[in-house]
C-alpha cells in the first residue's frame, strides 16, 4: 500500500499562508521550520505552524487540491482552520 499524500497549510510567524504538498507531513514541517531543506519562501519567516492538512490517496489528488487551496482568497484559507 502506497504512503498517502497530504496537501497541508502553514502559518509563518509573519502571519502568512503557505501551502505544500508531502507523505510525510511532520517531516515536512520540521524541514520548513529547521532545515535548509524548507521551502524558500518559509526560511525567512520561521517558525511556521500547521494549521491544516487533508490525506489523498495520490500525489496528483494532492496537487489539484493544493491548486485549489492556492486559488483561495486569504479570508477562504482562514475559514478552514478557525
Amino acid at each position: 500500500m502506497e504512503k498517502p499524500w497530504f496537501v497541508y497549510l502553514l502559518e509563518c510567524v509573519d502571519g502568512t499562508l503557505y501551502t505544500g504538498v508531502t507523505t510525510d507531513l511532520e517531516r515536512r514541517v520540521e524541514e520548513h521550520n529547521s532545515s535548509i531543506k524548507g521551502a524558500k519562501y518559509t526560511k525567512v519567516r520561521r517558525p511556521v505552524v500547521l494549521r491544516y492538512s487533508e490525506s489523498f490517496e495520490s500525489r496528483s489528488e494532492a496537487q489539484k487540491r493544493e491548486y485549489e487551496l492556492k486559488s483561495l482568497d486569504r479570508a477562504e484559507k482562514l475559514r478552514l482552520f478557525s
